[in-house]
């Protein structure tokens, strides 16, 4: 099955990747294009569109400015697995993960950009910021949504029928998965929904979510699933399936108060 995560805002290329292995995106001509709009956005266009404070304007002013091809490990590009930083990846450990799990991740697990559409786990990226629900308008549109459009989905599918895969599960955010035309979509989506208890309800609560969405990506891949039945057996964290509350297709994984 293929899996598909959220990026981070959070960055970390200071920390060497645990491999020299590394491939190219897929999109980056499309990448170029988005570059070449935002290189010519002002520090204060930039605050103002991202909502972001002035020193991070002035740093993502830098790195749009910095941003060339080719990338390699050389040039201050990182394989994205490892250069994302966040709660997702806390709960994925990237860094621990043996070299057949890596592999195995390789192959299923897919990272959704704002910049880069969609990312493999060792394709190399150069530090940025630009989440999928901006609003920058571009020649395709007034959004990142409308400039994607069905390039996103299209390269899943691709890689869906590479892999002769039936299911499609959602790790990711609402933010990102909204890139994704489900309806265009080759494959069943299956969204696992973590709810933890929080004074006798159970309910979603953005933190431990996130966390769990990336305990779940790695139990997906140190055990190479591939059915959903196989995915329901998820007990990581202290977290359980609850078929009462689960459909066909919104998998249930509850955990009781700590």
């Amino acid at each position: 099955m293929i899996v598909v995560i959220s990026p981070a805002k959070t960055l970390d290329f200071e920390t060497p990747a645990t491999t020299s292995e590394f491939t190219e995106a897929n999109l980056l001509e499309q990448s170029q294009l988005l570059i070449n709009r935002c290189q010519e956005l002002s520090m204060q266009d930039i605050a103002s569109l991202m909502k972001v404070s002035d020193k991070i304007a002035g740093l993502n002013v830098a790195r749009f400015t910095q941003w060339q091809t080719p990338f390699s490990l050389d040039n201050d590009a990182k394989q994205c697995l490892f250069a994302f930083k966040g709660d997702v990846y806390t709960g994925l450990e990237a860094e621990t993960l043996s070299e057949t799990a890596l592999q195995y991740a390789q192959q299923n697990l897919r990272i959704l950009s704002g910049l880069y559409g969609l990312l493999r786990p060792l394709d190399l990226m150069l530090a940025y910021r630009l989440e999928m629900g901006t609003r920058l308008d571009n020649e395709r549109g007034t959004n990142l949504y409308q400039f994607w459009g069905d390039l996103i989905t299209e390269q899943l599918n691709k890689q869906l029928a590479a892999q002769s895969s039936a299911y499609l599960v959602n790790l990711a955010s609402n933010e990102y998965f909204k890139a994704v035309k489900t309806k265009a979509l080759k494959a069943t989506v299956i969204t696992p929904i973590f709810k933890d208890q929080k004074n006798g309800q159970y309910k979603v609560i953005s933190f431990y979510a996130k966390k769990a969405r990336g305990l779940m990506a790695r139990y997906i891949m140190e055990n190479e699933i591939t059915d959903i039945e196989q995915l329901k057996g998820f007990t990581i964290g202290g977290y359980y399936f609850v078929e009462a509350a689960s459909t066909a297709t919104d998998l249930v994984f509850q955990r009781d108060e700590q």
